[in-house]
């Protein structure tokens, strides 16, 4: 019986060791945590948004990097194989908004439990040790054997599954990009994708906590050219650091590169609402509170935390009633509502991303097997292939696409050879 080693019990090592000893092969899954997917345990805020319920020509719209190359694993395992897995595996699953499939139970750990089941259900081992090298033979051509911190395995085929380097408590701490950097393949510099963004803007810490939801938010790279680089709707948050939420998650991906005050983010507080219309709404609202200062009839426009910032963004008095206010003054008023602006400083540091940017060049890679070019034996899936998308569930499909095609491209090929 031919002999895998999967290195990485995250979801992409999970996946790929029930793979391939589903189809026949003597798979040793290797874990240096006593936990298998740890980080998958703690992903969209311990619920799991296990994959976004899309065609494969959509999944490819919504990845931000190297879409090209998950064209044949897509299409090989599609987000509807992933439901139908997990629903095989005893987790009924549900979609929600933005078509983000969760389990209906609500509950990562679930996730997790199932994909282990599936492990040692198909027949693989799980051995506890942290994988130190990956030592080819003589003529590099292959790797001969796998070294762990404890003794020294020989194996037919490895596939690298240990994601990127965020989180790194989980154990996404980057040996397999160290891996692939000593056997002489090509890394692409890791950056934070999915990840919080700084402001300097005190806005941000007096608003901290406050949850914005179905608002507009519209990126502008302020560089040469000044553009719009980005747009969404949907929810955000502000924090003591900045800005973060889903929305604000997905446009850091197009933030690259990072640059201090490079980027803005204009937030759209009343999208349902053209500038005319809206004008409308503060004349029936300043009629209503006639009688009023000019900050205390914004309390139905806007919530309570947020009325100061915006007030000092108008230049309009505080204290001024508003039957006093003048057109222009009211002009300015829709003007900060529609683009209230928040310049960004940077990001949260890369160990509190969602998802690695950078990790093993897919030209090293064959996208049809996920073999690496240099080494007929050596496969890569998961988060520390240089590809990545937006937030709602479509960097786990990542996992188990490329997971499941490395997995039988793996058995395949050693059977070939027999």
């Amino acid at each position: 019986m031919k002999k895998i080693a999967v290195i990485g019990g995250g979801p992409a090592g999970m996946c790929a060791a029930g793979k391939a000893a589903s189809m026949g092969a003597d798979v040793t899954l290797f874990e240096k945590n006593k936990l298998l997917g740890m980080k998958l345990g703690i992903t969209g805020k311990g619920r799991c948004n296990v994959t976004n319920n899309c065609t494969p020509d959509d999944f490819i719209k919504n990845m931000t990097k190297n879409g090209k190359f998950m064209f044949s694993a897509i299409n090989s395992f599609s987000s509807a194989d992933t439901m139908e897995l997990f629903e095989s595996l005893g987790v009924p699953l549900k979609t929600e908004r933005g078509n983000r499939v969760f389990p209906v139970s609500d509950k990562a750990h679930d996730v997790v439990m199932a994909l282990k089941k599936y492990v040692l259900e198909s027949g693989a081992k799980i051995v506890n040790e942290k994988v130190t090298s990956l030592i080819p033979n003589e003529t590099g051509e292959r790797i001969a054997f796998v070294e762990t911190d404890k003794r020294r395995y020989e194996f037919d085929a490895v596939i690298v599954c240990t994601g990127g380097v965020s989180y790194p408590g989980t154990g996404s701490d980057g040996d397999g990009l160290r891996f692939a950097e000593e056997l002489g393949l090509k890394v692409t510099p890791t950056i934070p994708s999915l990840i919080g963004l700084t402001s300097d803007d005190p806005c941000c810490p007096e608003m901290q906590g406050l949850a914005l939801k179905n608002v507009g938010v519209c990126v502008i790279d302020t560089g040469k050219k000044s553009k719009k680089i980005y747009e969404d709707f949907g929810e955000m948050i502000f924090t003591h650091f900045g800005v973060s939420g889903p929305t604000i998650l997905s446009a850091s991906a197009h933030m690259r590169p990072m640059e201090k005050d490079r980027y803005e983010v204009q937030i759209d507080l009343k999208p349902a609402l053209d500038e005319e219309k809206l004008d409308k709404r503060i004349i029936s609202d300043f009629d209503k509170y006639k009688n009023k200062e000019f900050a205390n009839a914004l309390c139905d426009l806007l919530p309570s935390s947020m009325i100061a910032p915006v007030v000092a963004r108008t230049g309009i008095p505080a204290n001024k009633k508003v039957n006093s206010i003048k057109q222009k003054e009211r002009r300015e008023l829709v003007c900060v509502l529609k683009k209230f602006t928040v310049k960004i400083s940077g990001t949260r540091p890369i160990n509190e991303a969602i998802v690695t940017s950078g990790g093993v060049a897919v030209s090293e890679i064959s996208p049809n097997t996920m073999q690496a070019k240099k080494l007929e034996n050596l496969y890569f899936a998961g988060e520390v292939i240089d590809v990545d998308a937006y937030t709602g569930g479509f960097n786990l499909q990542i996992a188990f696409s490329t997971a499941m095609k490395a997995a039988e491209a793996a058995v395949n090929k050693l059977y070939e050879e027999v």
